[in-house]
């Protein structure tokens, strides 16, 4: 019986698969959302037919699964108000999947975790961390999320140069060596030299911003520092530094 049950779950699985490849050829569907619902509804199937399963098990031994059946109803009932938060999960893990608020695989911000959606189901979401710790946060307890996987993402950088050059020459430098982004497939937009965004006593800062595809814009940033850093240099101007003064006393 339990072979059997293990065979029905696995042909059901295919044909989930199956239907769906079908739907993402016709359809465009988003394929991070369609793995989290496949894997979320083989989840739900397999529960669903476990409890088939040890119903069987019992009308075998010929027990009256009916008179359990409405004693365990009675029993929900008297457990129900302590089980009142994993009703919540599992209604807003379902509005999560239903309303697409994001997928396995989105970097997303939920109260103040982010990290990588490793995990969605109907009760729990994971996420894993960039310093490599994960998240198990009940569902029911999300109110906020940022999804930073929708949409372009901005690219920002801020050169500082000595307030003792020529400001429009180094912005004119900056501008004719970010040219190189143009082919540059992960951006989608720039970069573009929006001027001057602060002054020092020593520094004068300027700010850069692009543009790009969905969790490109750190990569694009350094790159962006790394290009601006050399123009810079190959036009001799100089890079933003404490001055230096040294006060020495009289020798008697």
């Amino acid at each position: 019986l339990y072979v059997l049950i293990g065979l029905i779950v696995k042909l059901i699985n295919r044909i989930i698969d199956r239907t769906l490849k079908i739907k993402n050829k016709n359809i465009k569907i988003e394929k991070k959302r369609t793995n989290t619902l496949v894997s979320t509804l083989k989840k739900v199937i397999r529960y669903i037919m476990i409890l088939i399963g040890i119903i069987m098990i019992l009308e075998l031994f010929g027990i009256n699964t009916t008179s359990i059946i409405a004693t365990a109803g009675i029993g929900g009932l008297a457990i129900g108000f302590g089980a009142q938060s994993l009703v919540k999960d599992v209604i807003t893990g379902f509005f999560i999947l239903i309303e697409d608020q994001y997928s396995v695989g989105d970097y997303v911000q939920i109260s103040d975790m982010d990290g990588i959606v490793e995990e969605l189901d109907l009760r729990v979401t994971k996420l894993r961390a960039f310093s490599g710790e994960i998240y198990i946060i009940p569902n029911g307890n999300i109110s906020v999320v940022t999804n930073y996987n929708r949409g372009t993402m901005r690219a920002l950088a801020i050169i500082s140069i000595s307030n003792e050059e020529d400001i429009d020459r180094a912005i004119e430098v900056l501008e004719e060596g970010l040219k190189v982004f143009e082919d540059n497939e992960l951006v989608v937009d720039g970069p573009h030299v929006l001027g001057v965004s602060d002054t020092g006593e020593y520094h004068v800062d300027i700010r850069i911003v692009a543009y790009t595809k969905n969790m490109e814009q750190w990569g694009v940033e350094r790159e962006i520092r790394k290009v601006a850093t050399k123009a810079l240099q190959d036009a001799n101007i100089k890079r933003a530094h404490p001055k230096r003064q040294l006060i020495g006393g009289d020798n008697k």
